[in-house]
């Protein structure tokens, strides 16, 4: 079976929305584009191979919108592989499927299954509210967080409150970058979170 990994830019209070520029779901936000002080061509060598890694994109309607509106035709490797690529979105609505190779999923839970017995690698991008789904019905097996230096204050969250529980492992050491980006890949473990008092964390350590 293939795996399915979620990758999100996310500020240090965990907020996820408009981080690469406003578009017209975000309102008022104030601090729209908030990642790209901190990006360089070193994060970005390591997310192109990523992309070249992955065989299909999973999306929310909302980030399909802002891919579809920039993506298709770039030049890069990037835009190249996203444009040959398997494209599902994840909406109970008519997404308009200008992209080639797009597909509609009208329910996630029930179909996602199916899509990591067809593909080696799926990569979610952004799609808050579909991660909320992918998380409920345990489909997620990878999370691949780019931290950067920054609080907002305000603004739509990664794990909102009523995400479902989870516990994950670090795949990986962490990858740090010099422009203060930090690379976190968090593999989902089975189960709910464990607990321990802290006296009991104090006798283990003695």
């Amino acid at each position: 079976m293939g795996e399915l990994h979620v990758y999100m830019n996310v500020t240090l209070d965990g907020v996820i929305q408009a981080n690469g520029g406003p578009n017209e779901q975000d309102g008022d936000f104030e601090y729209a584009g908030w990642e790209r002080p901190y990006w360089d061509s070193k994060p970005g060598d390591v997310l192109n191979a990523d992309v070249q890694a992955s065989d299909a994109l999973l999306l929310g309607r909302t980030t399909y919108d802002i891919f579809r509106a920039y993506w298709p035709g770039q030049p890069d490797a990037i835009g190249q592989a996203f444009d040959r690529m398997p494209k599902y979105v994840a909406s109970r609505g008519t997404p308009e499927l200008s992209w080639d190779t797009s597909t509609q999923l009208s329910d996630a839970a029930a179909q996602v299954p199916e899509l990591r017995e067809r593909h080696r690698l799926i990569h979610t991008w952004g799609s808050g509210n579909l991660l909320q789904t992918l998380f409920r019905a345990g489909l997620v097996d990878q999370v691949n967080m780019w931290v950067c230096p920054v609080v907002i204050g305000q603004g739509k969250k990664l794990f909102p409150e009523g995400t479902t529980a989870s516990r994950f492992e670090l795949a990986e050491p962490p990858n740090a970058f010099p422009g203060g980006v930090l690379l976190l890949r968090y593999r989902r473990l089975e189960g709910p979170p464990e607990t321990a008092s802290t006296a009991e964390g104090v006798n283990a350590a003695s």
